[in-house]
């Protein structure tokens, strides 16, 4: 979504400009996983995690309470986020009062905080999609613009178990951070770009106000990192304006990373590195038109585990969120490790 602002950007200036880049010199690929069987698992007691301040919060709470009587079930336990908790202690509340569905209705961020709590565990998250991006909801086809049909897969869907990608950081100050995600994190150019965007004009836009940043951040320049696979006997060293780690690849409808599967045990790296805008340019046709021809200013690998080292700082993201600057990260995968509601 945000990669492809910025590229939409670059393709202007694509036939004035030239490009190159240096790619890793590795790209086996680990064993994946099959992914687990969808299982139909009946929901006993139901808590709603809910971002009050999101448009749409009262329909979604009558949503879920109208699902549940329907279904025979007891009315849902309600427990509210706040700006000072983005979900992890309303979810710690809610599995605490014995549910065994926890649905998380907000954002992105209010649907992480809420996984952050039940992974590893046997209870169930739904998904209420109330926010501008709304990533795993797409990834996972759950309806976007019918909180009935939503709230209805969040109580009574299919559950499959699918994986967690987890990113440490060391952060500027020498302190670090393990934060999860379950769609996709990045170091470099896309995370500037979330760092960057307006919050005022997102909330009258949605995403088109990334584009906006985008633009801003389209000149920037390649910066050194040093990049080791879990495969790689060694370190690499290449000049990159984004490395991005995908748990699965859809980003606003769009196969960004087409291999990347969020059940198959592991994640796809995506290394960016234009030198110029026509690189930018080069990178949005091929996805715009799905091409599976590889080009040098774009590649992916697949690995379990990938370790990043930075010769300056740069700005981390995680599912669209801001997590600061790092001097080095690490990101993993837990395989299998959530269950999650479906259609």
């Amino acid at each position: 979504m945000i990669l492809l602002s910025v590229a939409g950007a670059a393709a202007v200036l694509a036939a004035v400009t030239g490009y190159s880049v240096r790619k890793l010199s590795q790209d086996g690929k680990p064993m994946s996983q099959h992914p687990s069987a969808k299982e139909q698992s009946e929901s006993k007691k139901v808590g709603l995690v809910i971002n009050p301040s999101k448009s749409g919060a009262d329909e979604a709470r009558d949503a879920v309470a109208h699902v549940c009587a329907e279904a025979g079930l007891e009315e849902p336990l309600v427990f509210e986020t706040t700006p000072e908790n983005a979900g992890q202690e309303a979810a710690q509340n809610a599995l605490d009062a014995g549910c065994d569905t926890i649905i998380a209705a907000g954002g992105d961020g209010t649907i992480r905080a809420v996984a952050e709590v039940l992974e590893g565990t046997e209870t169930t998250l739904g998904l209420l999609p109330l926010g501008a991006g709304n990533l795993l909801a797409r990834n996972v086809e759950v309806p976007l613009d019918d909180l009935h049909t939503a709230a209805l897969v969040a109580v009574r869907g299919m559950v499959r178990r699918i994986d967690v990608g987890h990113m440490k950081l060391k952060l500027l100050d020498g302190s670090s951070a393990d934060h999860a995600f379950l769609v996709i994190a990045g170091v470099g150019t896309d995370a500037d770009l979330f760092d960057d965007t307006d919050e005022e004009l997102k909330s009258k836009v949605g995403w088109l106000a990334y584009s906006e940043a985008g633009l801003r951040q389209l000149p920037g320049r390649r910066k050194k990192v040093e990049i080791k696979l879990s495969n790689d006997d060694a370190w690499q060293t290449r000049k990159v304006r984004s490395v991005l780690f995908a748990n699965c690849g859809k980003l606003q409808g769009v196969d960004f990373v087409p291999d990347a599967k969020i059940d198959d045990g592991v994640l796809d790296a995506v290394v960016l590195s234009p030198r110029s805008a026509a690189g930018w340019g080069w990178i949005l046709l091929k996805t715009a038109f799905r091409s599976r021809n590889k080009i040098p200013v774009m590649s992916f690998y697949q690995s379990t585990d990938i370790s990043l080292r930075c010769v300056e700082p740069m700005n981390t993201q995680i599912d669209g969120d801001p997590t600061g600057q790092v001097n080095e990260l690490q990101v993993s995968v837990n395989p299998s490790s959530l269950r999650i509601r479906t259609p």
